[in-house]
């Protein structure tokens, strides 16, 4: 801009304001200043958006709500009007009584909304089976967009919204009753293109009280996020995304027309997680029932082949988190009101014995069916053996070698005590598995395969007095370098425990049979320095690198995860060197077996773009599983991974850095992919692992930081 000329301008503004001042005749008095301008950020710019209602009032059955909109920044959000996508919601918690057989059961306090609607079955799938199509209640919320007056804005980056649906009598397609003394909540969904917000209110409209009120607030959506990615609770097009307004819009009353089944917040959340292991039973023995939902266009979302991670399922802690931080009502689930809670997993036949789907009438905490239990006890039953076995332990000795020079170790199982278990108290088929070089990614399959490294106790020797286990590693050869290497010694070992269930007071250790549950001692690997004969006493144990963190695998998968279920100690039979013998479902037919290939292929992982697509667990969030430095590059050159060509499915071998990127996206690299790779010193086509050392270079670090590989995977 011309500086000279924009002074000019202002100039003669200035000028010609005077002359309007004097020919006004002014009184010498200076005008008062006029009220300060709001700051804001117009709705349309801002790339963050948060509500929060700050009153909420009826009258008369008019629901009135004053929100305030703002950024992350805490500065206000400025010209939202009834055209952008703008909900609210309005629901009561009252007391529910159900009436069964003659006899009235508390079904506690549960939402009931204001707005619903009837809705007719309409498109279905091609797949039709298990869906029983029937007219249907549905919960709603009600559009802005739908009033020309019921939006204010008041210029401060707060607004007001005056209820289209009048709460006082309602009686079509529902009749609910308005109850001034019950708690209220009011929702609003807003979804911007670039942002989503969602609020709640809850107050007793008859004193304006907002403590001091019932609740219902059982789990909260950090537990969550302990399996789930925040994207993936994002549902109705993204535009609900707090579990608070997910709970006061699916009610008791709420079902899907396409299916028949009940969307009820309690049964959908305990019928989705329940996912293929959820049956029913017949004449003809159990069956599968799983959840399935019709959505928008006839697309079917059948949860049955959701893997839900958390074993034992009976884990209600999962979800349901008590203790610090938790909800105020967490521990509602022991309140033994809810059989629609148990149906959603247990389906309304769960056995034979069973004719009713009234669950609580026996399984209470006040007047239980004698058996039985309520579902805390029932629930607990199934982890008490879990919990005992976490107090147990693996404790190994005398370490050292026989007279052939193979390795040879003591083994006993030890009680929370200190004391030795009998034999008859431990599944003798369990295993301890042997390896070494455990800083550098474990034995070469070619030193030493995997199943030559894992032995039964029945294979080895049982002094009854001791209670001890001697175990001769026979199936391999010492490896000529072992002086100085780090070795370990990994209990896969189990106990057995009596079923709990009915009739069953306590759950407690038996001896094995056909009709005990085996569950794994917790113990970590043993590990120590060989000294050529035995321990090297004082020697520092190696350890590996830092790529995955346990503790995070635990928060999903918690006791049992695939097989050997003490801990997540995977990668010592799963190395980087072997494929399978074939699998056709594989393109190629070699399917690497690497610890790496089997967690970021394993079925349940992989949701965003394969599965059941629903991107449960999202695999571009590294952090997911990795440590903050665990997806670094360059840290293991001497690493070779062996793969099957994808055509050919003859083996080829791969460097470091590549095969760690090919574990995730080998049938999907292309020509120009596979060159960029070779072009920085990376290895795709090596005739074996000694190959493969002598041409790798691989400078992918230099590019491919931590920092930059998280920033493209979580695109």
């Amino acid at each position: 801009m011309d500086i000279n000329k924009k002074v000019n301008q202002w100039s003669l503004i200035a000028l010609s304001c005077s002359a309007l001042l004097l020919g006004c005749g002014s009184d010498g008095k200076d005008g008062k200043d006029g009220p300060d301008g709001v700051i804001g950020v117009s709705i349309a710019d801002t790339p963050t958006v948060m509500a929060q209602f700050t009153q909420a009032s009826v009258e008369d059955g008019q629901v009135s709500v004053t929100f305030k909109l703002e950024n992350a920044n805490g500065v206000a959000v400025l010209g939202l009007t009834k055209d952008y996508d703008l909900r609210f919601g309005i629901a009561q918690l009252a007391q529910v009584t159900e009436t069964t057989d003659g006899q009235n059961f508390d079904r506690g306090y549960q939402w009931q909304a204001y707005i619903n609607s009837l809705r007719q079955p309409g498109a279905l799938p091609d797949d039709t089976s298990g869906l029983n199509p029937s007219p249907q209640y549905q919960a709603g919320v009600e559009a802005a967009s739908a009033c020309e007056d019921c939006l204010m804005d008041n210029l401060d980056g707060s607004y007001t919204y005056k209820f289209q649906q009048n709460i006082a009598n309602v009686t079509e397609p529902l009749a609910i009753t308005y109850n001034g003394d019950n708690t209220h909540r009011v929702t609003l969904e807003l979804k911007l293109p670039q942002a989503t917000a969602n609020a709640h209110h809850d107050w007793q409209p008859s004193s304006g009280s907002t403590d001091g009120i019932q609740t219902r607030n059982v789990v909260s959506k950090q537990t969550c996020l302990n399996c789930h990615q925040e994207e993936s609770l994002a549902l109705h097009g993204g535009r609900r995304i707090n579990l608070e307004n997910c709970a006061s819009c699916h009610t008791a009353t709420s079902g899907d027309p396409e299916s028949g089944n009940s969307i009820e917040f309690v049964y959908m959340i305990h019928s989705i997680h329940k996912g293929q292991d959820r049956v029913t039973s017949t004449p003809d023995g159990y069956v599968p029932a799983p959840y399935k939902i019709v959505g928008y266009g006839g697309s079917l979302h059948d949860y049955g082949k959701v893997m839900f991670p958390q074993k034992p399922a009976a884990n209600c802690a999962a979800c349901h988190r008590e203790g610090d931080d938790a909800p105020s009502d967490a521990a509602l689930f022991k309140a033994d009101h809810s059989s629609i809670a148990c149906i959603g997993c247990h389906s309304e036949k769960p056995s034979e014995n069973h004719s009713s789907t009234n669950c609580v009438a026996c399984h209470n905490a006040t007047n239980t069916y004698p058996g039985t239990g309520n579902a805390e006890k029932r629930h607990g039953d199934v982890l008490k053996a879990y919990s005992l076995a976490q107090t147990m332990g693996a404790s190994f000795s005398n370490i050292g070698l026989d007279n052939d020079g193979k390795l040879k170790f003591d083994l006993q199982v030890t009680d929370p005590a200190g004391n030795p278990v009998a034999s008859e108290f431990i599944e003798l088929s369990t295993r301890v598995v042997v390896a070494w070089d455990v800083d550098k990614d474990y034995p070469a399959y070619s030193d030493a395969s995997y199943s030559n490294r894992r032995f039964r106790l029945s294979q080895g020797t049982y002094d009854e007095a001791s209670k001890t286990f001697t175990i001769v590693a026979n199936t391999f050869d010492m490896p000529v370098d072992a002086m100085g290497k780090t070795f370990e010694l990994w209990s896969a070992i189990e106990v057995c425990f009596n079923h709990g269930g009915y009739g069953i007071d306590e759950v407690v250790m038996t001896a094995c049979s056909d009709d005990t549950r085996s569950v794994a001692v917790k113990e970590a690997p043993y590990r120590f320095v060989w000294s050529g004969t035995g321990m090297a006493e004082g020697e520092q144990i190696a350890m590996r690198r830092a790529i995955v963190d346990t503790t995070k695998c635990q928060t999903c998968h918690n006791q049992e995860n695939h097989h050997y279920n003490n801990g997540y100690n995977c990668q010592t039979c799963h190395t980087s060197d072997k494929t399978t013998r074939g699998d056709d479902n594989y393109p190629g037919g070699r399917k690497p077996t690497s610890f790496a290939f089997k967690a970021h292929e394993a079925e349940g992982h992989y949701l965003k773009y394969a599965g059941v697509q629903s991107g449960t667990v999202l695999k571009t969030d590294c952090l997911t599983c990795h440590t903050d430095d665990g997806i670094t590059l360059g840290r293991a050159s001497d690493r070779v991974w062996r793969y099957g060509d994808t055509t050919t499915g003859v083996d080829i071998w791969v460097s470091s850095d590549a095969g760690a990127c090919l574990s995730c996206h080998q049938k999907y690299l292309k020509d120009s992919g596979a060159a960029h790779i070779q072009s920085n010193g990376g290895i795709l086509d090596g005739m074996d692992a000694d190959d493969v050392r002598t041409r790798a270079a691989e400078t992918c670090a230099t590019c491919h930081t931590p920092t930059q590989l998280l920033g493209i995977h979580q695109e």
